[in-house]
């Protein structure tokens, strides 16, 4: 019996690539593992956080803009403030930087792709469900006070959340909970995502493209992969 050679990367990635290219529309963009692709769907992602996160400074700037302005209560307030502040670190920034090195790292190594095409789509779904979980908290409702008649329960401990605010004790509610979570599941997602840039700038880069011939950016990703 004579025994198949076992697949070069190469040869991984076109059979990949074909069996995409029998989806259309949605369906293509939904099961992808194309670097270009998911590096778009990153960036259109944490364009949509964005508009989320830029509502909730605008109601902040809002109860600021006048003296004694009664738009939202302290409680609601800080909730504005914890949700923003998270949202713009963890939901626009990182996935930004995301969105820059799917679309250009393998391109400026050389590489056909990344080193884990899944393991990339992995990544960006986590950080998505990630995302919606966090920002669940808004519907979960808070015994503490409510939004606008009442459906705001979010976090009001700061986005930094430091003890004592996120304890029971000040944070009845169950809207802290589903923000921790969250969170965890974007640190998922960005331990996935940093290692799968580690392997391929260390392992898949063009014949003659050392360390010291490497591009500025790719060095800042290779850090920041790390980190």
């Amino acid at each position: 019996m004579i025994e198949r050679p076992a697949p070069t990367v190469g040869e991984a990635l076109r059979h990949m690539r074909q069996q995409g290219e029998t989806y259309q529309g949605v369906w293509s963009w939904l099961t992808t593992v194309d670097h270009k692709r998911i590096g778009l769907m990153y960036g259109a992602t944490a364009m949509f956080f964005f508009l989320v996160g830029g509502i909730e400074a605008l109601i902040i700037r809002l109860q600021l803009a006048r003296p004694e302005q009664t738009l939202v209560d302290p409680d609601q307030y800080n909730r504005l403030f914890t949700m923003h502040g998270t949202t713009m670190i963890f939901l626009v920034v990182m996935p930004l930087s995301a969105a820059f090195f799917n679309l250009v790292i393998p391109l400026m190594i050389g590489a056909r792709d990344v080193a884990f095409p899944r393991l990339n789509a992995f990544s960006y779904w986590t950080f998505l469900f990630g995302g919606m979980l966090m920002s669940a908290s808004f519907f979960t409702g808070n015994p503490a006070g409510s939004f606008f008649e009442g459906h705001l329960g979010a976090p009001d401990g700061g986005w930094f959340g430091y003890a004592p605010l996120t304890l029971n004790q000040f944070s009845p509610g169950t809207g802290i909970d589903y923000w921790a979570f969250g969170l965890l599941i974007l640190g998922v997602a960005s331990m996935a995502g940093g290692f799968n840039f580690l392997v391929t700038i260390i392992n898949m880069r063009a014949p003659g493209m050392t360390f010291l011939r490497m591009p500025v950016f790719v060095w800042m990703t290779l850090v920041t992969s790390f980190l």
